[in-house]
């Protein structure tokens, strides 16, 4: 059975310093990039897919309902992996659905709405919505360490400090 090393929220998926650093801190020997839009055009998965291979993993782009697939019949096959969606609301979906990880991070979500999103560390905005999934992620689904770091360098900001900021 395979694991998921690191859940990570970001919507740039793939880029950087920061997948070489994440990969070889979390012993994975590959990345699952779930995006709906990027696993149905060839050109972008074929991108995501030579840029993950430059970390030196084996990198596979799939679409939410092939990652389902994925884990029902194979349950991830031996693969460490790091799991990456450009949403929240992705992570939810998967983690209700049964697909087990311990540790999400959260590092990079661009403010839609100024409204209703609240900019809660450096490189993420946040709405109510998403801030409950994720308390209830580690509430109710044991979704244990959930954090908001944009780099493997900067300061990690708890789910607690971050739930405060909406009074929850």
């Amino acid at each position: 059975m395979g694991v998921v090393n690191l859940a990570r929220v970001d919507e740039r998926l793939i880029h950087g310093q920061v997948m070489v650093t994440l990969s070889k801190r979390n012993n994975v020997n590959s990345i699952f990039v779930v995006d709906d839009v990027v696993a149905k055009d060839k050109f972008m998965k074929d991108l995501y897919k030579s840029a993950g291979s430059r970390t030196g993993q084996k990198t596979i782009v799939m679409t939410l309902d092939k990652c389902k697939y994925y884990w029902d019949e194979f349950e991830f096959k031996e693969y460490s992996a790091i799991l990456i969606a450009k949403t929240v609301s992705t992570m939810y979906e998967l983690v209700k659905y049964g697909v087990p990880m311990k540790e999400l991070n959260v590092g990079g979500i661009a403010q839609k709405n100024a409204e209703n999103d609240i900019f809660v560390t450096k490189s993420v905005y946040l709405n109510k919505e998403d801030a409950l999934k994720l308390k209830e992620l580690n509430e109710d689904y044991g979704v244990e360490d959930i954090y908001f770091q944009a780099t493997p360098s900067s300061t990690k900001t708890s789910l607690k400090d971050v739930l405060a900021k909406f009074d929850l």
